[in-house]
């Protein structure tokens, strides 16, 4: 579940000083077109136990000569918005009890997280089992923290670029919202069973930071994503959508700094390999 986790995750406060940031060096791209198109793309990472120092000289060159920030979420540093439209979407009467949604293997395990954290069952009643899932992934999380995620640190890092989605809240969390009962159930059942993938969330950092994209390739068909159907709705749909919208900004001449998360770059379906399909150069410059 950690490699597409929900939105928001709770704050994870550090006690005494703060720590130092951890260096990393995430992969990048450059993409660019017959008539001067110029684009880059840059992998993020959403959660991070500690503030990583992700700024080097080619990045800062790319966001100096960028005019637009394109992020998944354009105002992802507003949690009480994203708050919002999660409430908006997630509720419907006449549901089934949470339990009755989950495999009765797995039940025991709903128990557990729902006693461990001192929530009835009936707290869900009127909860789509996608919602249930992702307010359960964030209790169960132990990814970090959501204000050291690269992509809230863009947004400060360069807060004259005007800021651009590829879904926005609303779309992201629809995604989830449009998903037939079955996937949503296997959604859920993920969670129960803590099944980040093969990787831990330490090992997937780690990837992050060293631009280690043959890993996070092989971690888009581990977990969740292992499943048919879910993989299609969280990761190959949702990339050709974006492969889209970027093509269509770099023939209207705009020059946009793509950050999205890194998993999303990696592979034969990751954004530098659709690109670069279309006849793009899309040249890896870190």
């Amino acid at each position: 579940m950690r490699k597409f986790a929900p939105l928001l995750i709770a704050l994870a406060l550090l006690v005494g000083c703060k720590q130092a940031a951890e260096p990393a060096k995430p992969a990048m791209w450059e993409v660019t077109g017959p008539k001067g198109e110029h684009g880059w793309l840059f992998g993020t990472i959403h959660v991070l136990e500690r503030e990583a120092d992700w700024r080097s000289p080619v990045v800062n060159r790319a966001l100096n000569s960028a005019d637009m920030l394109v992020l998944e979420i354009a105002t992802i540093d507003d949690d009480a918005r994203t708050q919002q439209v999660f409430q908006s979407l997630a509720h419907s009467s006449g549901l089934p009890p949470l339990s009755q949604r989950v495999d009765p293997a797995l039940r025991p395990a709903l128990m557990k997280l729902l006693a461990g954290n001192r929530l009835a069952e009936n707290g869900f009643e009127d909860v789509e089992t996608w919602a249930a899932a992702l307010t359960l992934a964030q209790l169960a999380s132990k990814a970090g923290d959501a204000n050291n995620g690269v992509d809230r640190a863009l947004l400060k890092a360069a807060p004259q670029l005007q800021r651009a989605e590829l879904e926005g809240a609303r779309g992201q969390l629809s995604i989830f919202d449009r998903m037939p009962e079955e996937d949503q159930r296997d959604l859920l059942h993920a969670t129960l069973r803590d099944d980040p993938g093969e990787a831990g969330e330490d090992q997937l950092a780690q990837a992050w930071r060293t631009g280690d994209m043959e890993f996070l390739a092989k971690e888009t068909h581990t977990g969740m994503l292992a499943d048919p159907g879910l993989r299609k709705a969280l990761f190959l749909d949702r990339n050709l959508a974006w492969q889209i919208q970027l093509e269509e900004m770099l023939r209207q001449g705009r020059k946009p700094f793509v950050a999205v998360g890194a998993a999303h770059l990696a592979g034969p379906d990751g954004l530098p390999a659709l690109l670069a399909a279309k006849g793009w150069k899309v040249v890896r410059v870190q």
